[in-house]
């Protein structure tokens, strides 16, 4: 492409909308365009705006529309475009495009979730591709022997899509039992050439250097899965009956006022004030707090639904979620997230924040939601006296769970008693 004034080649990295080879050039044309009483010349479009592919031109539209209605960058937007003229040169009105295209075709500058999205709301995109968490099902799997193989897999598997007796689990539980199972099964293919080879003892053994959560996070993995492969005929014995995996209660305690000294430091950011206020006022747990949305929040009636319970929320919570609100509208004022704590990230879409986003901030610290949320159930268990009926009306937790927080909390009351002074 040429100079449009001198004729000169433009330089190759130049902008896309340049039409002039320098700036002097630039002010000459400008300046013969007014003294000639000349239109000003018309504005630059993006080729696909112009494309002879009319899906390929009203694909373009509704992406420039939808970057302006979600406040995208213009580079975003331009990005978007080419990407559209990447995957919708050449092909038909109806013609769907499959995910693994989008994530592969376009030059790296595209943002792939922005042009899903556009694509999606088309309704010109088709989802091919395999989850990360089946391909990491198949990765670790196959390097085990296959009488080990086989049967782990099939359990990764019921545990990630469920069946009849048995709920789907979330991909970081399958993380975690794998990775406390993965071990064992690599210990007994040494020995064993199947997993129904493996004994009581063998288990004993396993389990024996293990102590506090490891220990109870590895006998509940091996338990689910000698229970599956028992379930399945792939045993004939489950060698972990009667097994308990009972939980760690010397994390319930009181927390430290060192702990208490660093959330406060870290308290000043204004989304981790609201993380921090729900958690320790209403013992709401990361899950909930990350899809809490705006319509579940009642500022004026002081209410608040999580998790599906609508219960009362308290003045620290309100002033903690009105500043946060302040200041998301003034930062992302053109944001349709209908969530309340958005990120960078999240603003230009409809997702909840990651649980990255909230791991980032409390490892800083060292304390984590879940401890500010023990916290504050064991401290109502010590106010209100040890009931587990009462914390499972309140809290909404289970009544093993209530359980546990009234015996820790029995435990500590009747030591300040034993420690107090006589008359």
């Amino acid at each position: 492409m040429n100079c449009h004034r001198c004729g000169k080649p433009l330089p190759e990295k130049c902008r896309r909308n340049q039409i002039y080879c320098s700036r002097s050039c630039s002010a000459r044309a400008s300046t013969l365009r007014r003294r000639n009483g000349e239109p000003l010349p018309p504005r630059w479009q993006h080729s696909a705006l112009t494309a002879d592919n009319p899906a390929l031109r009203a694909a373009a539209e509704h992406a420039q529309q939808l970057g302006q209605a979600r406040g995208w960058s213009p580079s975003t937007t331009y990005c978007v475009l080419d990407g559209l003229i990447t995957v919708l040169d050449g092909r038909s009105a109806d013609e769907r495009v499959p995910l693994s295209e989008v994530r592969t075709r376009p030059h790296r500058w595209v943002s792939r979730p922005r042009l899903a999205e556009v694509l999606t709301d088309l309704g010109l995109l088709t989802d091919d591709s395999v989850t990360a968490i089946r391909s990491w099902i198949d990765r670790v799997t196959s390097d085990l022997a296959s009488g080990f193989a086989e049967p782990a897999r099939h359990w990764l598997m019921v545990l990630l899509d469920g069946d009849t007796r048995a709920r789907p689990r979330s991909p970081s539980t399958i993380y975690v039992y794998f990775g406390c199972v993965r071990p064992f099964l690599e210990r007994w293919a040494t020995r064993y050439d199947h997993l129904r080879e493996v004994t009581r003892a063998d288990i004993g053994a396993a389990l024996e250097p293990l102590n506090g959560s490891k220990r109870s996070n590895a006998a509940r993995a091996l338990r689910s899965l000698f229970r599956f492969a028992k379930k399945r005929g792939l045993i004939f014995a489950n060698p972990t009956t009667g097994l308990k995996a009972r939980p760690v209660d010397f994390a319930l305690l009181p927390m430290t006022d060192e702990e208490i000294h660093a959330v406060e430091q870290l308290a000043t950011d204004p989304a981790w004030r609201v993380i921090v206020a729900l958690a320790a006022e209403n013992a709401a747990r990361t899950g909930s707090i990350r899809r809490l949305k705006l319509a579940d929040v009642d500022l004026a009636n002081h209410r608040i639904t999580l998790a599906g319970r609508r219960q009362r929320l308290g003045d620290l919570g309100h002033r903690a979620i009105r500043r946060w609100l302040d200041h998301r509208r003034a930062t992302w004022p053109n944001t349709i997230n209908p969530h309340v704590l958005v990120s960078p990230k999240t603003v230009h879409g409809a997702a909840p924040i990651s649980q990255i986003f909230v791991n980032l901030r409390t490892q800083r610290t060292g304390c984590s939601v879940d401890r500010i949320r023990a916290d504050r159930i064991l401290h109502e268990a010590l106010t209100a006296g040890p009931d587990p009926l009462h914390l499972t009306l309140v809290f909404g937790i289970s009544h093993n769970t209530a359980a546990r927080y009234a015996t820790v909390a029995e435990h500590l009351l009747s030591d300040e008693l034993e420690h107090l002074p006589a008359d």
